[in-house]
């Protein structure tokens, strides 16, 4: 595991979403990831598990890409939507405050995968903005998919952490023992949009 300080442990913190990514991702698996959660990893871990994905800045992407492609496969519209919020998460980054790196050296198949960035750090530099905009994108392509969009919400990330915490820690949580995901039952999410800003993105 990577040994710099980071914002963390988060990586479990939307279980749910990462057991159903996982349990997509093995139907066919032809990179070979190892588990849902590498891609929610900074690079140094998340190589340990990336498989045949070189670039770990592409690791998220490329699971969600494979799990989507899976369960469109078998008309599995909660296995769709699963794979877009996983999409959507946010990845662990070095510090509080800091934003992770965007995926450029691949394309994902999926024009659906393709149009969803991950969530930022809550205190990094417009994070507010840029997490709005990424969960109204996701609520459009949740509907797209014949999902309930409010379920863009369920992406959304915690109360921006303190700039400079020696901890790197945050206001997070990480429980991989909790099968619902420890952000929802111990009710740390932050909306990033309206019940009606979501209706109105997805309309």
């Amino acid at each position: 595991m990577e040994q710099v300080k980071r914002e963390v442990p988060q990586e479990r913190s939307h279980e749910k979403f990462l057991r159903q990514v996982t349990d997509l991702l093995n139907l066919n698996n032809p990179d070979e990831i190892v588990d849902a959660v590498f891609g929610l990893l900074g690079n140094a871990a998340g190589s340990e598990g990336a498989g045949l994905i070189e670039d770990q800045d592409c690791l998220q992407q490329a699971t969600a890409d494979q799990a989507f492609t899976n369960a469109k496969e078998s008309d599995d519209v909660d296995g769709m939507v699963a794979a877009l919020i996983f999409r959507a998460l946010e990845r662990n980054t070095g510090e509080v405050g800091l934003a992770s790196v965007p995926c450029e050296s691949l394309e994902a198949v999926n024009p659906e995968i393709a149009a969803i960035q991950q969530h930022q750090d809550p205190a990094s530099e417009n994070a507010a903005e840029i997490n709005k905009a990424i969960v109204l994108e996701l609520a459009r392509q949740i509907a797209l998919v014949g999902g309930d969009p409010q379920d863009a919400l369920l992406s959304g990330t915690f109360e921006p952490g303190e700039i400079g915490d020696p901890t790197a820690a945050g206001n997070t949580c990480n429980d991989p023992e909790d099968a619902e995901g420890c952000i929802f039952t111990e009710d740390l999410l932050v909306p990033d949009a309206s019940a009606e800003e979501i209706d109105e993105a997805a309309a």
